[in-house]
């Protein structure tokens, strides 16, 4: 399957972790519906680690906890699909899961036709309790075949954090979106390391194979099981902003039945969405200011003719961002000028002189859909 929007979802792991059950998926996708979050495009209810028993079935089978799970995962993907929805699960590619229950380590084929007759939409896939003697990359390539070969339509997932150079080998695996970062917390110091991450790494995502930049925290206020410090509205504002204009994946990690108003807006900004599921799919670029790594200028060309341009100070003090249309692609002598909407207040910005330009606070963000008019 080739994936040419990144995908967009809920995943149980950054609130609940271990503690998951039946009742919380389906109030989850109840949720996702009735709030409007499956309207703005998430579609994916995926469950994450924790859900199966310690131990295979006789027959070498992975089992869904009865106790949390007692109609079993068929059941859930019936709910799931009767509502329009898809179901995600997780397993990993080494000897135990990252919490320590059965993996798919020597049993890909086997778990990838068990994961087809469940339902199941869509793979997260681990990287813990690797063997040393085994490359990563094989193991990974063992699970795209079996996906590509059970009979089922499941998006690949492949959780490897980066390491062991991913971003090298990732694209001969089969799978649709990677992972490029370690864990994201809920604090303001995780995600500016996991944005700075992507400076050097930017060519290695897009159609086919997208750059996950981990999860969302969106709207976690310091709750849950990676809550940890919390973030300010503005900084959960930037967060959303980067993982959209870098296309990354979106999968909320709140708990989505109780997130407020302001949560949601953030969630379901249109110009932001807009630009993560834009159909052209083309990679962005990165401009700096005066080579410092707290400045970045994010751009991105989109379908029609339009350009996603983001300014970001992930600095502690206030700064001035500038950028030239030339350097957008738009040199003065082509007689155009840029006019932008801004995400989250819809206010217009129009380059003068061949400039654009803002003025940003400490840990804030200022990101336009521009269009190119004749002057």
């Amino acid at each position: 399957m080739i994936k040419n929007v990144p995908p967009m979802g809920w995943n149980s792991w950054n609130t609940f972790a271990e503690n998951i059950n039946e009742e919380l998926i389906l109030s989850s996708a109840d949720t996702l519906i009735a709030s409007g979050l499956k309207d703005a495009g998430y579609e994916y209810v995926v469950i994450d680690d924790c859900w199966a028993l310690r131990e295979r079935s006789k027959e070498g089978k992975l089992v869904p906890d009865p106790a949390k799970f007692p109609h079993g995962m068929k059941y859930v993907a019936d709910y799931l699909h009767a509502r329009g929805l898809k179901l995600g699960m997780y397993s990993c590619a080494g000897l135990m899961t990252c919490a320590s229950y059965p993996s798919s380590y020597n049993h890909e084929f086997v778990d990838a036709a068990t994961f087809a007759e469940w339902g199941v939409d869509f793979l997260k896939y681990d990287y813990c309790f690797k063997p040393r003697s085994v490359e990563g990359k094989n193991l990974y390539r063992r699970m795209g075949l079996a996906l590509a070969g059970c009979g089922r339509d499941i998006l690949f997932s492949a959780c490897s954090w980066g390491a062991d150079e991913t971003h090298t080998w990732i694209g001969s695996t089969g799978a649709n979106m990677w992972r490029s970062t370690g864990d994201i917390v809920d604090t303001w110091d995780s995600i500016k390391e996991l944005i700075q991450k992507q400076y050097t790494i930017l060519p290695y995502g897009g159609v086919g194979c997208f750059n996950d930049m981990d999860m969302l925290v969106v709207g976690m206020h310091g709750k849950g099981h990676v809550g940890l410090k919390g973030c300010t509205e503005e900084e959960y504002r930037l967060h959303f902003a980067a993982w959209c204009l870098l296309a990354s994946p979106l999968m909320i990690g709140c708990d989505i039945r109780k997130m407020d108003e302001a949560t949601k807006r953030i969630l379901t900004d249109p110009v932001l969405i807009g630009i993560q599921q834009d159909p052209r799919g083309v990679r962005p670029y990165l401009l700096k200011m005066w080579e410092n790594d707290d400045l970045p200028v994010f751009v991105r060309a989109l379908d029609g003719g339009d350009l996603a341009v983001g300014f970001f100070n992930l600095g502690d003090a206030p700064a001035s961002l500038w950028v030239t249309t030339d350097d957008l692609g738009i040199p003065e002598i082509a007689g155009l000028r840029l006019v932008g909407k801004a995400a989250y207040t819809g206010e217009e910005l129009v380059s003068k002189n061949g400039v654009l330009a803002c003025d940003l606070a400490a840990h804030s963000c200022a990101v336009y859909r521009f269009r190119a008019v004749k002057k």
